[in-house]
């Protein structure tokens, strides 16, 4: 029960009713988990004292009831955020109780070094939990992106204080009663919905929370750090905004080319940080790409997210959705010419139509910002120089991904692109042991892998003199 005995409801969106109401958190409820957070990080704490291979074993434990309970989870995330059941079993329950394995498998083999300084010193250096760690979730991947924070943090022996997105917190409500279930220590784990100006904002400017990780815009990334600063410095890491770009040389396996581009372009309704958004295709081939893009396209199938059928949902809610048609309206009004979609599907439905759009120039806003919709922009390109110049004209630096049968060239031009991930040949090729994070103004530090772990632990460097009494 929050404090305020407030609640909101949360809706499907693909149609628009309520699921049911969930307790509002504000400051006061985050005030009252970040105490518990800190009674569980007392040197005397059942957590605090806990082997590392124990830890290990809970989050061991809890993937084990993520897979029992993975059908009523994907039932949850497909009707809370309205992507498609199967993705949601297939890709997010995969990929979290995988994190949850991986991370479990690292609790025990966290350690620091021995230096060599000289004789008459020792010293070696100890990883240390940061403290409490808060965790603020974004609506696309509610229960994917818990666990990449979660998983880890827990993985060096910190607490958390996390916040689901007010649009979709129903799964990160259902893995606070398994986190129960599993057996960890009360205060270890806990869980405020609530809106971003209210519980968001506590959290990036709390005094007693001593490292935040975000997933979401940029814009609220900026206020996150901000916010940060302004309290007591806390540590940040940000996964922010992409406007990535594909690059598809005429020897490429063209076919394999815009299958792959359309999943990054079109997966997850293409609300995706990851999004396909600025595809540049060598003109010798690009008449052709654009017509085989059209062909693909009408293969994807709109419709009931449960619907195992359905490979295309509705967006999250209507402020999302009028954002994605006034781009897309801008597109056809700066000269970009509309191949395919463009257009709502039924007059009071969040469901957006698949859209392609050729001819797009590099100063449309269709080119520059980020869309967060199903919208495919087809670039023309005639040299590597004129590509990676152009790829690279972008505040963000998320993404991007290379389609060429030349291996000296996908080398090349993947060291030239100001990315965090470089795909080759493939998109959307995620991995829990492979670190993703961005440049530029999408994002700092990084998550999953070993990488990870360094993000939620401190580095405490001890040094003995040496005397003949020891």
């Amino acid at each position: 029960m929050s404090v305020s005995g407030r609640t909101f409801p949360t809706l499907n969106p693909a149609t628009g009713d309520t699921i049911c109401e969930v307790q509002e958190a504000d400051k006061e409820d985050v005030d009252k988990a970040v105490a518990a957070a800190k009674a569980a990080m007392q040197l005397d704490s059942a957590w605090r004292k806990m082997e590392p291979p124990r830890r290990g074993r809970l989050l061991h434990k809890l993937a084990n009831l993520v897979e029992r309970d993975r059908k009523l989870l994907a039932t949850l995330e497909s009707l809370d955020t309205g992507k498609p059941f199967l993705q949601a079993f297939f890709t997010d329950l995969e990929g979290s109780i995988k994190t949850l394995h991986y991370y479990g498998g690292w609790a025990d083999k966290i350690h620091g070094k021995s230096l060599p300084v000289d004789e008459t010193f020792v010293c070696l250096t100890r990883h240390e939990p940061i403290g409490i760690c808060g965790a603020i979730i974004p609506w696309n991947f509610p229960l994917l992106m818990l666990m990449w924070k979660l998983a880890p943090a827990l993985s060096c022996g910190n607490t958390v204080v996390i916040k689901p997105a007010e649009q979709t917190p129903l799964t990160a409500l259902h893995i606070g009663s398994l986190i129960k279930e599993a057996g960890f220590p009360a205060g270890v784990v806990n869980i405020v919905p609530g809106f971003g100006s209210t519980a968001g904002a506590a959290i990036a400017s709390h005094e007693g929370i001593d490292k935040v990780a975000f997933t979401g815009s940029t814009e609220v990334g900026q206020l996150i750090k901000e916010a940060a600063a302004k309290s007591n410095l806390k540590r940040v890491t940000l996964e922010l905004g992409g406007k990535n770009p594909c690059i598809v040389f005429a020897d490429c396996d063209l076919q394999l080319a815009v299958e792959e581009i359309q999943k990054g372009a079109f997966y997850n309704q293409g609300q995706c940080c990851t999004a396909a958004s600025r595809v540049f295709v060598q003109d010798r081939i690009y008449e052709e790409f654009v017509r085989r893009s059209i062909e693909n396209a009408k293969k994807i199938v709109i419709g009931d997210p449960l619907d195992p059928q359905t490979t295309h949902g509705p967006q999250i809610d209507q402020q999302q959705f009028e954002k994605i048609i006034d781009l897309i309206e801008s597109g056809k009004k700066e000269g970009a010419k509309l191949e395919y979609g463009g257009g709502a599907v039924g007059e009071k439905s969040l469901f957006i139509q698949p859209t392609i759009f050729s001819d797009v120039k590099d100063s449309m806003r269709i080119a520059k910002e980020e869309i967060f919709g199903p919208v495919l922009c087809i670039f023309s390109f005639k040299s590597k120089q004129e590509v990676i110049e152009r790829a690279n004209n972008s505040q963000y630096g998320l993404v991007s991904a290379v389609f060429t049968t030349s291996m000296d060239r996908a080398l090349s031009v993947s060291g030239a692109l100001e990315t965090g991930t470089v795909w080759i040949n493939c998109y959307n090729a995620m991995h829990v042991q492979t670190p993703f994070g961005g440049y530029k103004m999408s994002g700092n530090g990084r998550e999953l892998g070993e990488y990870a772990l360094a993000e939620y632990s401190e580095v405490k460097t001890v040094t003995f003199k040496m005397n003949d009494s020891m």
